[in-house]
């Protein structure tokens, strides 16, 4: 361990011999430091990591979140080890033995990171031994939905229908309802729309029907079906539920708007009424003056 030694009988203008003593010894505890936590580093990246890795994706195959997890903590721990190297190679390792040192960096790290970052680091903990869980699946959360891509320290990778990758902190997906809305391999798409009473409504359910048909991405098992859901005042209300594969392959976005799209055209041929004006009664009073009339009047 190097130490600032005071100069003692050096004449002005002279160098101090021990100043140079000083300069190696930190140049010698950087060099160890540096050669040690690089060395760990690599053997843990190139061996520990790929290895731990696929030993946990042989025996978890169906368990893709625990994988991407698997290399995320072993990387940080691989880290973790590499720093401990370091300092030992420096010539610190009497540092590792110093209890009231050790829970005092604890405490500063605890005190740093705050209540919020390691609550997000448990939530994560939580989501990734969640069997229900797993990187793929598309989930909804009060903030919004997607397909989750990868679950970290403290936040999770979720993949939007628009391709948008957004990082939502653990703790909103731990402390608010979470769903996997209608399945891990296939997504219901529910679209309502309003006829005329005085229009025929057995003719409107077989026509939504028939329009889901026609695009390749809807899946024929479960098969398209349509109800009425609704008598309001001036329309009828109808729902048509129609599934289509992998949201994100789907493209939901397009769906939507090409089914939109044929039933706005096949509703107009069939001479069906799509969002009827409501109507209104009127009563009461009407009074209308005449303002230059004819010869008097």
């Amino acid at each position: 361990m190097w130490s600032i030694r005071p100069s003692v009988g050096v004449a002005a203008g002279q160098l101090d011999p021990t100043q140079f003593a000083d300069y190696e010894e930190l140049a010698s505890a950087t060099a160890g430091f540096a050669a040690a936590a690089v060395v760990v580093y690599l053997v843990g990246r190139l061996l520990l990591v790929p290895g731990v890795t696929r030993l946990v994706s042989a025996r978890n195959r169906n368990n893709p979140t625990l994988q991407s997890a698997t290399e995320t903590y072993a990387h940080a721990v691989v880290i973790a080890l590499a720093t401990l190297a370091g300092v030992v190679g420096a010539g610190y390792a009497s540092v590792l033995t110093d209890t009231a040192l050790i829970v005092a960096a604890l405490t500063l790290v605890v005190g740093v990171a705050g209540q919020e970052v390691i609550g997000a680091l448990i939530s994560g903990l939580f989501l990734v031994a969640d069997p229900d869980f797993n990187v793929g699946d598309w989930i909804s959360w009060p903030g919004g939905e997607g397909v989750v891509e990868a679950v970290d320290f403290r936040v999770t990778r979720v993949r939007t229908v628009n391709n948008e990758t957004i990082s939502v902190p653990n703790t909103e997906l731990t402390t608010n309802a979470l769903t996997r809305p209608y399945g891990r391999e296939r997504y219901r798409l529910t679209e309502r729309v309003d006829i005329a009473y005085a229009d025929d409504a057995e003719l409107a359910l077989r026509e939504l029907v028939e329009t889901a048909r026609e695009d390749d991405r809807v899946l024929d098992d479960p098969e398209p079906t349509a109800r009425i859901v609704e008598f309001a005042g001036s329309s009828v209300g109808l729902q048509t539920e129609f599934w289509v594969g992998s949201p994100m392959d789907a493209n939901l976005v397009d769906v939507r708007s090409q089914y939109r799209r044929r039933v706005k055209r096949r509703f107009n041929e069939e001479g069906l009424t799509l969002g009827p004006a409501s109507g209104r009664e009127v009563s009461g009073r009407l009074d209308v003056d005449l303002v230059g009339g004819r010869d008097g009047e």
